[in-house]
C-alpha cells in the first residue's frame, strides 16, 4: 500500500498545488470525504468548503467552489471551479464579499424572480473562503 497520496488541485485558470501529502479531507455535496493512501477508486462531485489536507505535523487548507474529485490510491485530482489556498485569501476582501452576499439575499427575499441557488452559492463561497483563511499558512499550524 502507498505511504502517500499525490495530490492535485486546479481550476480553469492554474494549478493551485500539487505535493505528496499523507491524508485529504474533501467537501462533498453531503458531507466530508476522508482520503488515506490506498483509498479505493472514486469519482465526487464537490460542494463548497475547505479542502485539509495533512502533511507530516502540518496541515494545509484550501478553499474548494464546486467541481470534481477523482481519487485513486495514490492520487487525488481535484478539478474545482474556483479554489484558493488559505495564504492567498484576502480576509478584508472576503470579508465584504459575505456581506455584500448577505445584504444580496435579504434584499432578494421578496422577489419571486430571485435566483436562489446563485444567492446561497455565494454565501457559501465567502464562508468557504474565510474558514480555510483562519488557518493561515501551513507552516502557521505546525504541531509543537
Amino acid at each position: 500500500m502507498a505511504e502517500a497520496l499525490m495530490l492535485e488541485v486546479v481550476t480553469p485558470e492554474r494549478e493551485v498545488d500539487r505535493e505528496s501529502v499523507a491524508e485529504v479531507q474533501l467537501p462533498g455535496l453531503s458531507g466530508y470525504l476522508g482520503i488515506l493512501p490506498g483509498h479505493t477508486p472514486l469519482l465526487t462531485q464537490l460542494g463548497i468548503g475547505s479542502l485539509i489536507y495533512k502533511k507530516g505535523a502540518e496541515s494545509g487548507f484550501i478553499a474548494v467552489i464546486g467541481g470534481f474529485a477523482e481519487v485513486l490510491p495514490e492520487r487525488v485530482t481535484v478539478l474545482a471551479e474556483a479554489a484558493e489556498r488559505s495564504e492567498e485569501i484576502d480576509v478584508a476582501r472576503a470579508l465584504a464579499d459575505l456581506a455584500e452576499a448577505e445584504k444580496r439575499l435579504a434584499a432578494s427575499s421578496t422577489d419571486p424572480n430571485t435566483d436562489w441557488d446563485a444567492m446561497l452559492k455565494s454565501v457559501a463561497s465567502a464562508r468557504a473562503r474565510l474558514e480555510a483563511a483562519s488557518h493561515g499558512a501551513p507552516s502557521a499550524n505546525k504541531e509543537t
